[in-house]
């Protein structure tokens, strides 16, 4: 990619995150919608769960395979396809007659959706070169998540209240139609001087692992363990058959020496346990306030106001953090904030008190707030540039697994303990385990942020990156990028 004058590349930033903004606010803008789904389809908990699911899953399937394909044939023409893609998704999903064709409708958004982010962060990664530079657009780029979050709770519930759930798909088509055109004018082509070759059979075992795995999860509530245990086991095969298949390809699918660095595995896993708290916890919140409250999908929305303003003013802090001090201190803050907010709903039944309800959402908004940019971050950093594709598709993979899981376990122990005949009353004792296991994806935040950030999870990412370069000549460029 050639060198782009600092308004171009602030301009790169902007529909960058433009694409982000329409990906992650589909997220939120659908949660406030689910009780509205669950009265005009006849929804069932885990029909709600795989309306969510279909959508992250599919992201979390495609997103490497996305990296990977935009590195090899060019991330401008992969990122103005995946734009094209969703916007199309859009339109099909707010004419979706049934439950079932919303489902498909959703993955087929998330086609399009798996081009976008990774693709995205690949340029931002081959545009700002600076690691000072690029630690601050990745904070910005963060706080569009939070922007997601403040919006999106508050238009969906306007427009859930005023025309219908369906239009909560139309905001995405203004959107999608700019950035596609300020793509063309303005973001250059660029691709790796050595892309990956495909690799089928990995791509196929990865959609295995996360599909049967999510659907053993779902429907073992209402289907029983007996029934889901072959999924169970396609899960196992498909995971033992990763990890034997893909050291032995010369250019896999995951390139498994990325994880022998400590900070890169530990980014991995905290951005599973930090998205599976956000997906647990946005399902939960939104049944709660509308199904057991009785709020308005518009009250319910500003109800998630105090959750979503930290998110947004943390974000940008936590980028500044990031590249002046290291990734520590913003995981640390994080995982704090998360754990005591989990604890709060599952030991004193926050949710019961609006003083509690409103803390409790806050210290949930600081702590994601703070999480997301020391994970790009740590992800990007030290892997090879010219496979900056796939470094950010494995970050961005970690981060839609752990949201289809935290909506996937969650929404499985809440439908086991709840009860249909008496749903307000038995709601809260029925959520009381979900919010210990989101209390629990906090402290494992907390605890692998200070372990893969010190001296010996530095050193691990240097004796990696040495290993990166020495077996591919684009990678020495990447270890001297800093970890």
């Amino acid at each position: 990619m050639p060198e782009l004058t600092r308004r171009r590349r602030l301009l790169v930033l902007a529909i960058c995150c433009m694409s982000l903004l329409i990906v992650s606010i589909d997220n939120t803008v659908l949660n406030v919608a689910l009780p509205a789904l669950q009265r005009d389809l006849d929804a069932s908990t885990s029909g709600l769960q795989w309306a969510v699911d279909a959508y992250t899953l599919v992201l979390a399937a495609l997103l490497m395979l996305a990296g990977s394909t935009a590195d090899r044939i060019g991330r401008k023409k992969v990122f103005m396809t995946g734009l094209a893609v969703f916007t199309v998704g859009s339109v099909l999903c707010s004419l979706a007659p049934d439950l079932s064709s919303l489902v498909v409708f959703r993955m087929v958004q998330a086609v399009g959706g798996s081009m976008l982010n990774p693709v995205a962060m690949s340029i931002i990664t081959n545009t700002f070169t600076d690691p000072r530079e690029r630690a601050r657009a990745i904070g910005v780029w963060g706080a569009v998540v939070g922007i997601s979050m403040a919006a999106g709770p508050l238009v969906g519930g306007v427009l859930v209240e005023s025309v219908g759930w369906r239009s909560i798909f139309w905001i995405n088509l203004p959107v999608g139609l700019a950035a596609l055109l300020l793509t063309l004018r303005c973001v250059p082509e660029s691709r790796a001087p050595k892309a990956r070759r495909p690799d089928p059979l990995g791509q196929v075992m990865v959609i295995a692992l996360f599909g049967s795995l999510t659907y053993a999860i779902i429907e073992a509530p209402n289907a029983g363990l007996a029934a889901v245990l072959p999924y169970a086991s396609v899960a196992v095969v498909a995971l033992a058959g990763l990890l034997i298949y893909e050291p032995r390809r010369r250019e896999p699918l995951i390139d498994l020496r990325f994880f022998r660095s400590a900070p890169f595995s530990g980014a991995t896993l905290i951005a599973i346990g930090a998205f599976a708290s956000l997906g647990g916890f946005l399902f939960l919140s939104t049944l709660y306030l509308q199904n057991v409250r009785g709020l308005s999908a518009l009250h319910a929305g500003l109800w998630m106001l105090p959750m979503a303003l930290p998110m947004f003013l943390c974000a940008p802090l936590s980028g500044r953090l990031v590249g002046s001090r290291g990734p520590r201190l913003s995981l640390l803050v994080a995982g704090a904030a998360m754990t005591v907010s989990g604890v709060l709903f599952a030991a004193f039944e926050a949710e019961t008190s609006d003083a509690t309800l409103f803390l409790g959402f806050v210290l949930f908004g600081v702590g994601f707030g703070f999480v997301n940019a020391p994970i790009t971050n740590t992800a990007v950093s030290g892997m090879p540039r010219a496979q900056a594709g796939v470094a950010a598709a494995v970050a961005s993979t970690s981060r839609q697994l752990g949201q289809t899981l935290g909506v996937a376990v969650i929404g499985a122990v809440l439908a086991a303990g709840v009860s249909g005949s008496s749903y307000a009353d038995t709601f809260v004792s029925a959520a009381r385990p979900g919010w210990w296991i989101l209390a629990a994806c906090g402290l494992a935040v907390l605890v692998l942020g200070g372990v893969t950030t010190g001296r010996w999870a530095r050193g691990s990412a240097e004796r990696a990156a040495a290993r990166l370069a020495s077996a591919e000549p684009g990678a020495r460029e990447g270890a001297r990028a800093g970890v």
